[in-house]
């Protein structure tokens, strides 16, 4: 009996039957190794197209009976082959729709291990007491802020004094200060000769001035030609 008679015909394992049917794991492993039987049918089936081929050349025109039975003979290997080219892609269909199956199984079992995990943890949670919690946090908050403002806000002292008194004050350290720098300004000395009442008398004396110098320069010069 063949190995593909055997798997459905029941090939499997009494705890596997004793369960009801294989797991997916089983039956994944099963379909792996009727693939692997597959292919290596489909190796052996090319290799004896390849040889067939082979004795149809060597016989040819020469000997056409033996060619003729040696192409026919290829045609039901092809034949054969093409029907396990199909055979092998509905298993591998089936396979990967199995192993999306489990994949959706395990992902299922793991949601609903995450739900019974979080209705345990809020088995003991009440959710007045919740509320009840959040006021009592939103009003401390805000007790802090209005600690926090009031440290924050500076002091103020003084208020019993009068502003205009403090101002009058200021102004008469000010004024202070001004008559003191006007004492130790220093006003520059008066000339001790008289200027003249009028510009033209200025301007002539000036001149005279100039004149004279000149004058003077041009004795200088004489003196030491002379000398």
């Amino acid at each position: 009996m063949s190995k593909i008679s055997k798997f459905f015909k029941g090939g499997g394992s009494s705890a596997s039957k004793g369960r009801g049917g294989p797991s997916p794991q089983e039956a994944l492993a099963r379909l792996r190794e009727t693939e692997e039987m597959l292919s290596k049918k489909q190796e052996y089936l090319e290799t004896r197209i390849e040889r067939e081929l082979a004795v149809a050349r060597q016989h040819g025109t020469k000997n056409k009976r033996a060619a003729l039975q040696a192409l026919k003979r290829k045609k039901r290997y092809e034949k054969q082959l093409n029907q396990i080219d199909g055979t092998l892609s509905t298993i591998e269909f089936q396979r990967e729709a199995l192993e999306n199956s489990h994949t959706n199984t395990e992902v299922l079992k793991n949601m609903g291990y995450a739900a019974q995990a979080m209705k345990k943890v809020h088995e003991n949670m009440d959710l007045n007491k919740i509320d009840d919690l959040m006021q009592d946090i939103t009003e401390q908050q805000d007790v802090a802020q209005e600690i926090s403002e009031a440290i924050s806000n500076r002091a103020i002292f003084g208020d019993e004094f009068d502003e205009d008194e403090l101002m009058a004050e200021l102004e008469e350290l000010e004024q202070e200060e001004l008559n003191k720098g006007m004492r130790d300004v220093r006003l520059p000395s008066v000339p001790s000769t008289s200027l003249p009442s009028r510009p033209g008398k200025l301007l002539a004396i000036l001149l005279s001035t100039r004149k004279r110098a000149e004058d003077e320069d041009e004795m200088k010069k004489l003196a030491a030609w002379a000398s």
